[in-house]
């Protein structure tokens, strides 16, 4: 039986009546105008026009605050309000307005999108300060912004998809951004490429949305999905989970997540901190309803989430490129939401708490490493770092704090909403629940050697600095948000978390949290104590291998999994020989076939044709005895025929 709570507040959406709600779409509307003021502009607008995108973009969350504090002056039950923008599509009965849905889910993630967003955008500054193409470089991010935007605050499928196909087309243009560099052209190629597999699926699902239900609005077909036969969901819910993969980069659509580090540090943080990936996290969440209605593919939701969780922690623990060892953190944390999400009304609001925190630290550990490449010549390897905290103080402070929340240390933000997906995995009940609960406490384990491997190498031991390294802080500009991100790191999982605050706050779309806010349990939970344990082990292990032990500039070998990490456990090997390699022979296949088959066929004909033709037109002399010689034997073959038919 599906859980029906999240339908019912649906249908009582309201349209807005005035105020800050009615303008909802200038959200959306300036960090647009700024995109197309920076790309219209031309070279005049190199002096300013990285201004420009901070203030569309700080705009863009003041609008943001206003709303959620004309949201909160409503009853909880009136928390869903539809903007209408303008008539976008109408065919027939196929009708689809450009209209936009603000409620407690898309708000959260738009002061996401716009308040991390923002204060990338202020890191850029000093990071890309000698870039000659700046003012394209900050197009690109409003541009991303705006598209993130659209995504959230859309009212129905057809307007987040196309929100989705932005943030598709923004992080090809950022990835490659750098595109003199051919691995940062391929890279953005790749990543496109492979979102576009997860796109089909999002298309497909929005297809048989409207053939099964008449509308792709989100209220009317969450209402509707229990009269819907359990294969269409089923089948609705394992495309909608595709789409996912791709933009959050799960498993099995996850290759393209670390290349795309070929781009600038600020794009990684903006994509894996609060747009890109959190992209499949939100349309889980708000097709809530679709998935409940289909327990299979929730199901699959719940493996997927798991399965990447581990491969992520596992290629993380093995990368020694800083931005790719935290891209492989990304797709574990990611993993977590995504198994938070695959549970159901007891684990959204967990999902959605964890992603908010985890936009902060991921944001801050991020630039604090671009903070780091800025001040060792764009060195990305590790092992030659080492004791960088003395020469960036501020740097080391603010990374060590968001080191020091995504592991889970007790009352920093990532422990607070860690624990609330393992609490929610365990109570989930029965075998699987009780499976996923324990990789959830492995992940935490995994996690905390992980990062701080990443810790200890960059930070502490021996100096392992290349000739000509002169590390030094980072300008203000880049070290204020780093600042600001540290402190959310730091105390927001406790807002967020103490006493539900984000789960009554997201119930009217979630569902209400399924038990109340209990400190000592989440402190003496037998589940929360493994963790616990297992992160001690981590950093301890960590401790002696990188920190007290010596550090090779080289890399070793390493054992067969260590191996299999450093090639990212063969994703690239895996979807070459299952579908580029027979891909490739098909469309030799194709190619052959359409060749001698098709183009045969119809050659052939042609060929034919013209052998007649040089055949009859010899018949044709130009002579005029010829033609009266043809006419006399034509006109005696006519009498002989007569005479014998007469004699006859």
């Amino acid at each position: 039986m599906t859980s029906t709570l999240a339908a019912d507040v649906h249908a009582a959406t309201t349209a807005a009546d005035g105020g800050v709600l009615s303008y909802a779409w200038l959200m959306i509307a300036l960090p647009l105008l700024g995109a197309a003021v920076l790309l219209l502009g031309g070279r005049r607008t190199n002096a300013w026009g990285h201004w420009l995108a901070i203030a569309a973009a700080l705009a863009s969350f003041v609008w943001a605050v206003l709303s959620l504090g004309q949201l909160l002056g409503r009853a909880p039950e009136e928390r869903s309000v539809t903007v209408q923008v303008y008539q976008w599509i109408q065919a027939g009965d196929f009708d689809i307005g450009l209209s936009l849905l603000v409620d407690p889910l898309s708000i959260t993630f738009a002061l996401l999108i716009t308040g991390v967003g923002s204060l990338i955008h202020i890191y850029s500054v000093g990071y890309m300060a000698d870039d000659e193409n700046r003012r394209r470089f900050f197009a690109y991010l409003n541009l991303f912004v705006a598209a993130m935007l659209v995504l959230v605050l859309a009212d129905n499928y057809a307007v987040l998809f196309l929100g989705w196909e932005g943030v598709g087309l923004a992080s090809y243009l950022l990835i490659g951004f750098w595109q003199h560099k051919p691995a940062a052209a391929v890279a953005a190629k790749k990543a496109f490429l492979i979102n576009r597999v997860g796109d089909i699926g999002l298309l497909i699902s929005i297809m048989l949305l409207f053939t099964t239900f008449g509308t792709v609005a989100f209220h009317p077909v969450f209402g509707a999905v229990d009269g819907a036969g359990q294969g269409v969901m089923t089948a609705v819910g394992l495309l909608l989970l595709l789409g996912a993969c791709g933009k959050s980069a799960q498993l099995p659509l996850q290759a393209w997540l670390l290349d795309a580090m070929e781009g600038p540090t600020p794009v990684s943080a903006l994509i894996h901190a609060a747009t890109m990936v959190t992209a499949g996290v939100y349309l889980i969440v708000r097709s809530g309803p679709i998935f409940e209605a289909a327990p299979t593919a929730q199901l699959v939701v719940t493996i997927v989430g798991a399965a990447t969780l581990l491969a992520g922690a596992i290629i993380g623990c093995a990368k020694d490129d800083i931005k790719k060892a935290l891209a492989g953190s990304t797709m574990s944390q990611i993993g977590y939401m995504t198994l938070a999400a695959g549970l159901g009304p007891i684990g959204y609001a967990a999902a959605i708490a964890h992603l908010v925190t985890h936009g902060f630290f991921k944001a801050g550990l991020f630039l604090g490493a671009g903070s780091v490449m800025h001040a060792m010549n764009d060195e990305v390897d590790m092992r030659r770092y080492g004791g960088l905290r003395t020469a960036m103080p501020i740097t080391f402070a603010t990374f060590g704090v968001g080191y020091l929340a995504i592991i889970g240390v007790p009352f920093l933000s990532g422990w607070w909403t860690k624990e609330g997906i393992i609490q929610a995995a365990f109570d989930s009940g029965g075998l699987t629940g009780q499976i996923l609960g324990w990789v959830t406490v492995l992940g935490a384990g995994l996690t905390a050697f992980y990062m701080s491997r990443i810790m200890f190498l960059t930070f502490f031991g021996e100096k392992r600095w290349a000739d000509g390294a002169h590390p030094h802080e980072s300008p203000t500009t880049m070290t204020v948000p780093m600042i600001i991100l540290a402190v959310g790191s730091a105390a927001l999982g406790a807002v967020l978390v103490v006493n539900y605050t984000l789960g009554h706050f997201l119930a009217p779309v979630v569902g209400a949290p399924s038990h109340e806010f209990d400190l000592v349990h989440m402190l003496t939970s037998p589940y929360s104590l493994a963790a616990l344990a297992l992160m001690v082990v981590g950093v301890a292990y960590a401790w002696l291998r990188y920190a007290r032990g010596e550090v090779p500039v080289t890399a070793p070998k390493g054992n067969f999994v260590t191996v299999a990490a450093r090639e990212e456990l063969y994703g690239n090997a895996i979807n070459e020989g299952l579908f580029m390699r027979p891909g490739q022979q098909l469309t030799k296949a194709a190619v052959a076939f359409d060749d001698h088959a098709v183009d045969g066929i119809v050659n052939g004909v042609a060929r034919s044709v013209r052998a007649a033709s040089e055949n009859l037109r010899l018949v044709q002399t130009g002579f005029a005895r010829s033609y009266a010689l043809t006419m006399l034997f034509g006109a005696a073959v006519v009498v002989v025929t007569t005479l014998g038919v007469s004699f006859a």
